[in-house]
């Protein structure tokens, strides 16, 4: 079953189907994404000084590894399940999944599902395939935003510290903000979910 849980940058899209994985033991975490620049500005502009203690702790750790797009999710070899096999996936998934929550993962581990889940559940499939297309066009143009000014304040690569990473709290609080009013008949369909469609987890 796949179930939406809409707000807005920080909506979900959930399946039973992840458990149960087709195609890995660890599913998509055994590639995880990049936490770019509007992910660790998403990540502060929700959790305050606690995230950014949660990130410079795990920068400091080697579990974020600062890169040319923002932060690398390092990989690390161990059981997929309780029943093995041990394999090479994401530092943060352990036999149950994920240890952290998704307040504090890249975007797209909360909104991408593969095709097999659409295939499962093809009643809500439209519209979370919209949700989907909302949410990767508005994270890639604030992705692009960010990453200029970033290069641009910071040609020899950002510092990393924890003024860096308020600015980018601020920085994608400001463009996370020029979504469409959710009322308008011009706003995206993520947006346009926010106020037709909340589902609890």
């Amino acid at each position: 079953m796949l179930r939406l849980v809409v707000l807005g940058p920080h909506t979900r899209l959930l399946s039973s189907v992840c458990a149960a994985c087709p195609h890995s033991p660890a599913g998509c975490c055994v590639a995880p994404p990049t936490m770019d620049w509007s992910d660790v500005g998403r990540i502060v502009a929700l959790g305050g000084d606690e995230a950014l203690a949660w990130l410079e702790g795990e920068i400091c750790a080697r579990n974020l590894v600062p890169h040319g797009d923002g932060l690398a999710l390092r990989k690390a070899k161990g059981l997929a399940r309780p029943d093995g096999p041990k394999l090479a996936k994401c530092v943060y998934h352990a036999q149950d999944g994920c240890v952290v929550g998704s307040d504090r993962r890249p975007a797209t581990c909360n909104y991408y599902v593969c095709e097999s889940v659409y295939v499962d559940d093809r009643a809500a499939a439209d519209e979370a395939r919209a949700v989907h297309a909302s949410l990767a066009r508005a994270f890639t143009a604030w992705d692009a935003e960010l990453g200029a000014r970033v290069r641009a304040s910071h040609p020899d690569g950002p510092p990393w510290d924890r003024a860096f990473l308020r600015w980018l709290g601020a920085a994608f609080l400001e463009l996370s903000a020029r979504v469409p009013d959710a009322s308008s008949s011009s706003a995206s369909p993520c947006a346009r979910l926010v106020l037709s469609r909340e589902t609890d987890a």
